[in-house]
């Protein structure tokens, strides 16, 4: 195997890492920005149910903003990670990993929910960290 394919294939596979990575960022916000608008207008106990008071326990509005707002930069944030911006990738690590902690937070009210969202987190994390150099995916 030559220095040039070798160079071919991780190029290869860090667009990949950060194609996926922003799809993922995009599906992410789209949830979070979801579970955001469902807390905010159905604010009663029916669709989220509200159970043991924690120390760090919101109510269902609070917890509405708080996702709709993450959702949000998540969004936005795989839009330009798609876009090829260098500063994206920093900016969507700190927002997964916001997002995560986030979710940590969520985990009494929606266990399944909270760490599906915390595993594509952890994803999202992982494939920006990987990705080295500025790649521009939908630019070509």
């Amino acid at each position: 195997m030559s220095t040039k394919t070798h160079v071919n294939e991780t190029q290869g596979f860090a667009a990949g890492a950060v194609f996926s990575a922003g799809v993922l960022l995009l599906l992410a916000g789209l949830w979070q920005g979801f579970l955001g608008l469902v807390a905010l207008f159905k604010d009663n106990d029916t669709l989220i149910v509200v159970g043991q008071k924690w120390i760090f326990s919101f109510d269902v509005t609070a917890w509405g903003w708080i996702h709709l707002l993450i959702g949000a930069a998540l969004f936005i944030v795989g839009v330009f990670v798609l876009r090829g911006a260098l500063w994206a990738g920093v900016v969507g690590i700190g927002i997964a990993g916001l997002s995560a902690l986030a979710n940590f937070l969520w985990l009494p009210y929606y266990p399944i929910w909270a760490i599906l969202i915390i595993t594509l987190d952890v994803i999202i994390i992982w494939a920006l960290a990987a990705h080295r150099g500025s790649i521009h995916l939908l630019d070509r």
